[in-house]
C-alpha cells in the first residue's frame, strides 16, 4: 500500500490509556476571600460562596464521571482556603508527608489534613520544614519535581527525599502571580518508577537554571501560552488521557488535543479569586 505525502506529513499522535485515580477534595463551603497572600486575592473584590460551591461540585461530578475514586475531608470554618486540598500534603506509596503553611492564615490547615490522612490508614509523617504539599511538589516518572521561591521553603526538598527516596529536582519560581509549582507547570502523564512521563509549563515561571533542567529532561513538553498560564490553565489535573483544566484555556486545549489527550473543561473562576484552580482542588493519593 502506498503512503501519501499528507501521510509523512502528519505526525502520529499517541494512543493515550487513562489511569484510575483517587483523589482527596474539599467543598467550599466556607470559602471567601477576606485577606491577601497571593497577587490573586483582593478582599475589596465581592466574593460568592454558593457560586464557588457550584463550579467545585461540577469538578467533583467531572471526576465521578471518569471513575475516579473521590474522597472528602470536612472543610472547616474560618479556613477559606482548605478548599485547595492539593496544598494539604503530599502522598506515595501510602506515605503521606504533612504541610507546614508559610502565612499565618493557612498554618490551621496542616493539621487538619494530617488528622484526616491518619484517620484514613496513610502513615503520616510530621515536616520539620515548611512546605504546602502537592501545590509544590510534582511526581513525574522517577523523580519528584520541588517548587520553591515563594512557599515551600527548599530544605523541604531534603526531607522530601529522606522520606520517599527518591530523587528531588529543585526548581526556582520567580514570578509571584505563579507561586506554587502546580500553577505552572501539569504533569499530563505521570510516567512509571523507571521514568519518563510528560508535562506543560510556562517558561516565564522559572529562573534560567530551572528551565535549563526543564528543557533537558522534557525536551518534547508542551509550551502553554501567557495566556493560558494568566488564568491558570496550568493548574490541570490529568488521568494520563483525560485532562481537566480551566475553560478558558482554549489554546492550551488545542494543544494537548494534538498530543492525543482529551482535554474537558470546567470554570472555577470563583475559586481562581482565591488563587487557585482545577490542581489545588485536587490532592491525589497514591497508594
Amino acid at each position: 500500500m502506498s503512503t501519501t505525502l499528507d501521510e509523512l506529513a502528519t505526525p502520529s499522535v499517541p494512543v493515550r490509556t487513562p489511569l484510575k485515580r483517587t483523589v482527596l477534595m474539599c467543598k467550599p463551603t466556607h470559602f471567601t476571600v477576606v485577606y491577601r497572600i497571593n497577587p490573586w486575592m483582593d478582599p475589596a473584590l465581592p466574593t460568592d460562596t454558593a457560586l464557588a460551591v457550584a463550579q467545585w461540585q461540577t469538578l467533583y461530578d467531572t471526576y465521578i464521571g471518569l471513575g475516579y475514586d473521590v474522597h472528602l475531608i470536612d472543610p472547616i470554618a474560618g479556613l477559606p482556603d482548605m478548599v485547595y486540598a492539593a496544598n494539604g500534603g503530599f502522598v506515595i506509596d501510602n506515605v503521606a508527608y504533612g504541610a507546614k503553611f508559610t502565612h499565618p492564615e493557612r498554618q490551621p490547615e496542616g493539621p487538619a489534613y494530617m488528622e484526616w490522612f491518619g484517620a484514613n490508614g496513610f502513615d503520616v509523617r510530621d515536616p520539620a520544614e515548611i512546605n504546602e504539599g502537592e501545590g509544590d511538589f510534582l511526581l513525574v516518572g522517577d523523580v519528584i519535581l520541588a517548587g520553591t521561591g515563594f512557599r515551600s521553603a527548599s530544605d523541604s526538598h531534603a526531607e522530601l527525599a529522606r522520606i520517599y527516596n527518591r530523587p528531588v529536582i529543585t526548581l526556582t519560581l520567580i514570578n509571584p502571580s505563579f507561586y506554587h509549582l502546580d500553577t505552572a507547570i501539569a504533569v499530563l502523564d505521570s510516567g512509571t518508577p523507571d521514568g519518563g512521563g510528560e508535562i506543560a509549563y510556562l517558561p516565564s515561571a522559572f529562573d534560567e537554571a530551572s528551565l535549563a533542567v526543564l528543557r533537558e529532561r522534557f525536551p518534547t513538553a508542551i509550551i502553554v501560552s501567557e495566556t493560558d498560564a494568566a488564568i491558570l490553565g496550568l493548574n490541570s489535573y490529568s488521568d494520563g488521557y483525560n485532562v481537566v483544566i480551566a475553560s478558558r484555556a482554549v489554546g492550551f486545549e488545542q494543544q494537548l488535543r494534538e498530543r492525543g489527550f482529551n482535554p474537558i473543561g470546567v470554570d472555577l473562576s470563583e475559586l481562581l479569586l482565591g488563587g487557585g484552580g482545577v490542581k489545588c482542588c485536587t490532592l491525589e493519593l497514591r497508594s
